[in-house]
């Protein structure tokens, strides 16, 4: 599945969180914010390389410890890998941008750029380097790990 950096994500239509730490719990909104899409990798197609820095891979990579967005059924391999080596997704993450904005990443996004040395665009690795991942790990149901859930959201605990 691939999408351009930074084009307008229309995968799904509603966000939604879940949370199996807690038990199963849900919630789900269709979102006030703009999603963009970063890093939608597909075989065949290029996309920027090049370093980045060590704090950006362990703030992204503890983004993915907290945070679980659009969890799917079936599994997403990594196209760029070889099939008996490919890492599989199954969700996406949400990063907080500039207000009114939110990067909507798969969840192998973390493997494409330590494994095959995708550059997300310099918004999407300021925009992990904000994030307060303790706070976010510290969030618990009702609260999910992204600050820009509406009150209204649906809610679903079972």
């Amino acid at each position: 599945m691939y999408y351009e950096d930074l084009s307008a994500y229309d995968y799904h239509d509603r966000d939604e969180f879940t949370d199996w730490a807690s038990g199963f719990y849900a919630l789900w909104y269709r979102p006030a914010y703009t999603r963009l899409n970063i890093g939608w990798l597909s075989a065949g197609r290029p996309y920027p390389t090049g370093a980045v820095t060590a704090a950006f891979v362990e703030k992204l990579t503890a983004v993915h410890e907290v945070q679980r967005m659009n969890e799917c059924l079936g599994f997403h391999e990594c196209e760029l890998c070889p099939e008996d080596e490919a890492p599989r997704g199954n969700g996406e993450i949400r990063i907080p941008g500039a207000p009114g904005i939110a990067y909507a990443a798969p969840f192998l996004v973390t493997h494409y750029v330590t494994a095959h040395g995708y550059r997300p665009p310099q918004a999407f690795v300021d925009a992990v380097l904000a994030v307060d991942v303790g706070a976010w790990a510290a969030a618990r149901w009702p609260d999910v790990p992204f600050p820009w859930v509406p009150a209204d959201a649906e809610r679903m605990v079972e």
